[in-house]
C-alpha cells in the first residue's frame, strides 16, 4: 500500500500525470491509466469490497476520458487527481472494512450518468426524426 501512496504522490501531487498527458496527448493519458491500475490490483489483492474497486475504476475512467481532451483535459488532470483519490480510498477502506452507503451511491450514480450519456444521442435522433 505504501507504493500506491508514493505513486499517487508522483503522479498527482508532483503533477506527472497531467504533464505526461500534455506531452503525449491521448497516449500519455492511457499510459497513466495503466499505471493507475496498480492501485486497483492492490485493492483486489487485499480483498477490498468490489464496490471500492468499482469506485477506483470509475476514478481512473473519468481521468482517462476527460484527460484525453486536448488542453482542457490536461487542466482537468491538475484538479481531478484520480491516483490520489484511489490511494485515499485504498487506505481508508482497508482500515474501515465494510463499505458504507456512499460507496454504493457513488457507483450507482456514475452508472446512471453513463446510462443517460449513452441514451441521450438516441433520444435526440428520435426527436429530430419525429420533427421531420
Amino acid at each position: 500500500m505504501a507504493r500506491v501512496v508514493v505513486l499517487a504522490d508522483w503522479l498527482d501531487d508532483r503533477y506527472l500525470d497531467p504533464l505526461i498527458g500534455f506531452v503525449l496527448p491521448g497516449a500519455g493519458d492511457v499510459a497513466m491509466t495503466v499505471v493507475g491500475l496498480y492501485a486497483v490490483w492492490v485493492a483486489v489483492r487485499h480483498r477490498l469490497p468490489p464496490i471500492v474497486v468499482a469506485r477506483m475504476l470509475r476514478n481512473l475512467a473519468i481521468d482517462l476520458l476527460v484527460g484525453a481532451i486536448p488542453l482542457l483535459g490536461d487542466l482537468f488532470d491538475f484538479v481531478w487527481k484520480a491516483h490520489r483519490k484511489n490511494a485515499d480510498l485504498l487506505l481508508e477502506r482497508h482500515e474501515l472494512g465494510p463499505s458504507p452507503l456512499r460507496d454504493w451511491a457513488a457507483v450507482l450514480g456514475s452508472a446512471l450518468v453513463l446510462l443517460v450519456a449513452l441514451t441521450a444521442p438516441f433520444v435526440v435522433i428520435a426527436w429530430l426524426v419525429s420533427k421531420l
